[in-house]
């Protein structure tokens, strides 16, 4: 019973963590509330480095993530007829977005990865929350920019939902 109480002190320190970095990335991308792909550039950061390994089972560089977003931002300013660079300009003169809130708040598609994260820790797995968890719920949500800007590393839902499981079953036998 110790041992549970500790793991869910961790698991909260991890969810943290993972939030603080997804806010951190829609800053960078001049966005106030993250989205799940923000989430999943912020699982990438975690120390556990599941994230990363489960790109590696795909043979996907998850560096590249960061530019397929923005790829695929600008495909869709383009696709309603503004030019992405003037967007850039116009961004530059203001203020940068800040996250000045008393109370956390996520994109619809942010809120469906935290939703998942929940469901999947209310399941009765016990292994400690890691970026693999959080790539699985990611998975889960099956339209907006973070499944874009997979699709642009070609990587398919289905397939990196299936790595995820790959990680988290090879790390829960250790």
């Amino acid at each position: 019973m110790f041992q549970r109480i500790r793991q869910r002190f961790k698991d909260m320190g991890t969810l943290k963590a993972l939030c603080e970095g997804a806010e951190r990335h829609a800053l960078q991308d001049g966005q106030q509330e993250p989205g799940a792909e923000h989430f999943l550039l912020a699982a990438l950061d975690l120390p556990d480095g599941a994230a990363r390994r489960t790109f590696a089972r795909l043979a996907a560089d998850p560096d590249r993530l960061r530019e397929a977003i923005a790829q695929q931002h600008g495909d869709a300013l383009r696709g309603i007829g503004i030019d992405p660079s003037l967007v850039a300009l116009m961004e530059e003169g203001g203020a940068p977005p800040q996250a000045a809130r008393a109370i956390y708040s996520t994109k619809p598609s942010g809120q469906a990865v935290i939703h998942e994260l929940a469901s999947q820790r209310e399941h009765g797995k016990d292994a400690p929350l890691s970026g693999a968890h959080v790539v699985l719920a990611v998975a889960s949500v099956r339209q907006g920019a973070s499944v874009r800007a997979l699709a642009r590393l070609g990587i398919g839902l289905d397939a990196i939902g299936a790595a995820a499981r790959d990680e988290l079953q090879s790390t829960q036998g250790q």
